[in-house]
């Protein structure tokens, strides 16, 4: 059941108590989520209640809010409800909505990016270890959340030293001839060449598997006696290869630090605010180790209490990640049991969310706490100098205002091959990395090498989205400022696509080195006027080229992956049908896609995987063409 307020024509339109107090005669106790809408129809707030009238009777009260709500009830001039079965429902909706929506006095999360993966992979007779993000569908065990790709990187890499386990793809390895440099430098047992028997490499990943589990003691103690076995037997060098591998594995265990005995899996969630700020850092414990840890600063909703932040935390960071058996919480939550069902219920088995008083398990939130706080005093800081850089930039160039969004846009090509443009966007807290973009070059500009083109393409992508999606500039993705790589000619390019498009209030200037084409020599091109400088030893300059080197190393960076995937490319991509495991299991069998395009119907069904009606798609691809 939808409910909308209705605005007026003409006279002002009226805001507060009083128009919350208009809705209480059609609402019932129905459980639901309520939306608090200004005059200009923006969305304010959005809320979940048990009982819907209840709720909203509490808003109607003239007095008794704190500071935060009663701004929040000043402003609102409408309200939307929509009624759903249990109050459960209602909190899905309402974190659904909050990340569609990003109300002004909602607490949001704004960075909710996946957590990387361990996956010791079971489609193979010799199991590949490798990193994993996303979707758990390929078959194997999964091992994680860690805390970012590093925190995966640096265990994978002591784990190839101890367990020697291979991490080439699977046609890389049924390709080779001869052991590779990972072989050489014991990283790797060499299955691919029969260095290793099956059963051999077998236990190698059985003990993979134990140590990620949290049995690394028994591991160490087998690998000590089978160093105890090798030495009596007087196998010197396997005895001195069993001792590098337990090297190994104490290294391992001393980077993961906090390792928790009675604590065997659970999420340790504290968080500080100070200021109207808040730091949320989340501790990964799985198998008794620490995975690693990463901090968060959401949103606060321009005022809300702990219990308020840490719930809405907690209930958008699992959105789209499975949670753990325990939650270790620094602060009590608001609605503790609502949303521990919430989480079971996504999870398919009981969650506990606890704020411990005592023992390790608080050591754990205090340790997170601390951290906490020390991350926030150094954002704050960094945030300090970050806001005197934008107005002394401000002041270079003669802005209106500090720039709340600068946006930076740069190319890469190789004579014109694999053209991609490349977008960074900075502000009051450093560079916004999610916000980045790369734009693969369609036009022919791209194929001629033409770096105004290029730009032209990409601004005209860019800012016609921008038109379509908000023409009325209502969220905060507009620019207060364009930085380009490049001179005068660049910066005419802009002018013309900018004109083209009716956007001509956004100030845009190109940064080009200077006649020595040294950096401190950047010389800066504003539309109609004679290019200027800045003192060698200004923090605005030294601030622009931090810039400009951000943005110039993404457009490399997106056009060497791009290249990377061009020369990997085969024509198999293009077969309709033909995915990546059956792209693998062809390659295995016939060796190169030239193989493939000549074989016949029948090799082709030889493939494991290979219906006879695949085989004749195939087998027409490439014989049609």
């Amino acid at each position: 059941m939808q409910k909308d307020g209705e605005e007026g024509t003409g006279a002002p339109v009226a805001t507060g108590h009083e128009v919350i107090q208009s809705y209480l005669r059609t609402l019932d106790s129905s459980p639901g989520v309520y939306r608090m809408l200004n005059a200009k129809s923006e969305v304010l707030y959005v809320g979940k209640a048990r009982n819907l009238k209840a709720r909203v009777s509490n808003y109607a009260r003239p007095s008794g809010h704190s500071g935060r709500i009663a701004r929040m009830i000043s402003e609102t001039a409408s309200m939307m409800f929509l009624t759903t079965r249990t109050e459960m429902e209602a909190l899905l909706l309402e974190q659904n909505l909050i990340k569609q929506l990003k109300p002004r006095y909602n607490v949001l999360l704004r960075d909710d990016k996946s957590f990387p993966n361990i996956l010791i992979g079971k489609e193979h007779a010799f199991p590949q270890i490798k990193k994993h993000r996303g979707k758990r569908s390929e078959k194997g065990s999964y091992f994680g959340p860690f805390a970012s790709a590093g925190a995966v990187n640096r265990t994978l890499n002591q784990l190839q030293k101890v367990f020697l386990l291979r991490n080439c793809s699977d046609a890389m390895f049924e390709s080779r001839t001869r052991p590779c440099l990972l072989f050489q430098i014991k990283r790797c047992s060499a299955p691919c060449v029969g260095r290793v028997t099956p059963e051999q490499y077998a236990a190698q990943v059985s003990d993979a598997e134990r140590f990620l589990q949290g049995k690394s003691t028994e591991v160490q103690a087998q690998l000590a006696g089978q160093m105890a076995a090798a030495s009596e037997a007087m196998e010197f060098e396997r005895a001195a290869a069993l001792r590098d591998r337990i090297r190994a594995l104490t290294q391992v265990q001393s980077a993961q630090g906090i390792n928790p005995r009675g604590v065997a899996e659970a999420d340790v969630i504290a968080l500080h605010l100070e200021g109207g700020q808040a730091c949320v850092q989340v501790f990964f414990i799985r198998a008794n180790q620490s995975w690693g840890n990463r901090d968060f600063y959401p949103r606060t909703g321009s005022g809300a209490e702990e219990s308020e932040i840490l719930e809405a935390f907690v209930a958008q960071f699992y959105d789209d990640k499975e949670p753990p058996r325990l939650i270790l919480l620094s602060h009590p939550v608001e609605n503790e049991d609502l949303v521990a069902a919430a989480l079971a219920e996504r999870a398919g088995r009981k969650v506990e969310l606890a704020v411990p008083q005592r023992g390790e398990k608080a050591e754990l939130v205090e340790n997170a706490a601390r951290n906490a706080r020390e991350s926030l005093a150094r954002r704050m800081a960094e945030g300090a100098a970050q806001s005197k850089l934008l107005i002394g930039l401000a002041d270079a160039f003669d802005l209106d205002a500090p720039p709340r969004r600068i946006e930076v846009y740069d190319n890469a090509h190789i004579q014109g091959s694999d053209a991609v443009g490349g977008m960074i966007v900075a502000g009051p807290d450093g560079f916004d990395k999610g916000q980045y973009r790369k734009f693969n070059i369609k036009g022919a500009a791209g194929k001629a090498g033409d770096d105004f083109g290029m730009m032209k393409e990409v601004l005209t992508r860019r800012f016609e989205r921008l038109l379509k999606e908000d023409p009325e500039r209502k969220t905060d993705a507009w620019p207060d400022l364009l930085l380009i790589d490049g001179g005068a000619g660049q910066v005419s390019a802009v002018g013309e696509i900018m004109a083209e498009l009716g956007v001509e209030d956004i100030p845009y200037i190109g940064v080009a080195k200077g006649i020595d084409r040294d950096a401190g020599k950047e010389e800066f091109h504003r539309p109609g006027e004679p290019p200027f400088a800045l003192q060698r030893n200004d923090p605005v300059l030294y601030f622009v080229q931090r810039l400009r080197d951000e943005a110039h190393r993404w457009a490399n960076g997106a056009h060497r992956a791009k290249r990377a995937k061009a020369v990997s490319a085969t024509p198999l991509d293009d077969v309709p049908g033909v995915g990546a495991a059956r792209k693998r299991a062809l390659l295995a069998h016939f060796g190169s896609a030239k193989a493939v395009s000549r074989a016949g119907v029948a090799d082709l069904m030889a493939v494991d995987g290979i219906s006879e009606a695949m085989a004749q798609v195939i087998h027409d691809f490439f014989h049609d063409r």
